[in-house]
């Protein structure tokens, strides 16, 4: 076992990771049409009942509802990856590539754990639940092979949230402080990684702002030119493009 991160470390890895984070982020935005983005959101929800009255306030607001989702996603795959570091640093680890859908894998007191990692605890449904479960099994039966008389543990790791239920049978698993406490025997962890994080993304706000405010804007001109009349929204027009059957 190798010694505890230091914040230098979580530094460097968080200034490097939300660059590429902060670039996939722009990436997914600007790789959309507006009609692409128009027509995938609900315009009786994000239109008239938000009481919008000029082009670029809509824009700003459906750009805004598309990119948290898509931060979302990008997020969570970015706290995967720190935990895979992070467990990687302190205690090693061993390929995983022949291992349908497990992220680490690793000894810590003699035990050998597999882990699949997920961003929060309330990720699957029960397909994707066998799903965990079958890829545990198999994990398991080739690993017992090349490391006989060893016990075998699978974990269910997620990056934030609480369980209160950890046994659930099959594997355990860990949410939070437990889990990041888990894969580097810090329990301050969870919270430690908080001030990196922030520290960089600060940093980034002004560059990502400029570059967001320039789809905003092609995004406006582009809408009025299709959607407005005198200045006006054409609310109707809109609902049609979103909604309307084809002919």
């Amino acid at each position: 076992m190798k010694q505890k991160l230091t914040t230098e470390q979580l530094n460097k890895y968080a200034e490097y990771h939300l660059d590429v984070f902060h670039k996939k982020c722009l990436d997914e935005l600007t790789k959309y049409t507006l009609n692409e983005i128009l027509n995938v959101k609900n315009p009786y929800r994000i239109f008239p009942s938000q009481h919008i009255l000029t082009a670029s306030d809509l824009i700003k607001s459906l750009l805004d509802a598309f990119l948290q989702s898509q931060e979302e996603t990008l997020f969570g795959n970015f706290l995967e990856e720190l935990a895979i570091f992070v467990c990687g640093n302190i205690f090693g680890g061993i390929k995983t590539q022949d291992l349908e859908g497990i992220d680490l894998l690793f000894f810590k007191n003699k035990i050998l754990y597999i882990v699949e990692i997920k961003s929060g605890p309330n990720w699957g449904n029960s397909s994707q639940l066998k799903k965990l479960k079958d890829n545990f099994g198999k994990a398991k039966t080739i690993l017992s092979k090349k490391y006989p008389n060893t016990t075998i543990i699978a974990v269910n790791g997620c990056c934030y949230g609480k369980e209160r239920n950890t046994n659930k049978g099959a594997y355990f698993k860990y949410c939070g402080q437990e889990f990041w406490q888990f894969i580097s025997d810090n329990p301050n962890l969870y919270t430690d990684i908080i001030e990196p994080l922030g520290y960089k993304a600060k940093q980034k706000n002004e560059a990502f702002d400029k570059a967001y405010a320039k789809v905003i804007n092609n995004f406006t001109f582009e809408f009025m030119k299709d959607f407005c009349d005198n200045g006006d929204i054409n609310w109707k027009k809109l609902v049609a493009f979103n909604s309307e059957k084809s002919s």
